[in-house]
């Protein structure tokens, strides 16, 4: 029980304090579930980020079920997600009732835009230590490289492309160079 009780508080401490969304909270999961509580490994993070990142829903919320249920099965698994959605949905219940308002508010309204700004350095901080600790194979750096290289060339020139066809592009490009790579092994062997 004192288990399942420390799988809600961590999540629900998560939801609480993070702005930003799934993106800005797997530093925080990580830091709490791989190197204060280590109830994961960080090879289990990178691989459990990327799966959460490509089924359906918020990854914050896919990452919290998957520690949830690695620590504590199904109820682990329900507790977890508990704890990571509640907070922000009574925050949001609450401010819905008087957002109009709340933005008019001059200190509420210059604490969004430092929010924006934190919410860019944790995804930025996720994402170097997904790099760091990214195993350095010539190939997953290329696809690293060309990632960022149209992410940002995407940006500057303000195209408007959904997530859903670079998600279909990238997993094609995958695709293809397993099939190469495979091919290029067997050929190997045989040689």
């Amino acid at each position: 029980m004192s288990e399942l009780i420390d799988l809600f508080l961590t999540f629900a401490k998560i939801g609480l304090f993070t702005f930003g969304g799934g993106y800005a909270m797997i530093s925080l999961i990580e830091n709490d579930c791989v190197e204060k509580k280590k109830w994961i490994t960080h090879d289990e993070m990178m691989d459990v980020t990327v799966i959460a990142e490509s089924t359906p829903g918020p990854i914050a919320i896919n990452c919290a079920t998957y520690v949830g249920y690695k620590k504590g099965r199904l109820p682990g698994a329900i507790i977890a997600t508990l704890g990571v959605v509640l907070p922000s949905f009574i925050i949001i219940f609450l401010i819905s009732k008087v957002f109009d308002r709340f933005l008019e508010i001059t200190w509420v309204a210059n604490a969004f835009r430092g929010i924006k700004i934190a919410v860019g350095i944790l995804i930025v901080d996720a994402a170097v230590k997904m790099l760091i600790k990214m195993k350095k194979k010539p190939m997953p750096m290329i696809m690293v490289v060309c990632s960022a290289v149209a992410m940002i060339l995407i940006s500057i020139f303000s195209v408007n492309i959904s997530s859903m066809v670079l998600m279909i592009a990238s997993a094609f490009i995958g695709i293809v160079v397993f099939i190469i790579g495979s091919h290029a092994n067997k050929g190997e062997k045989r040689g």
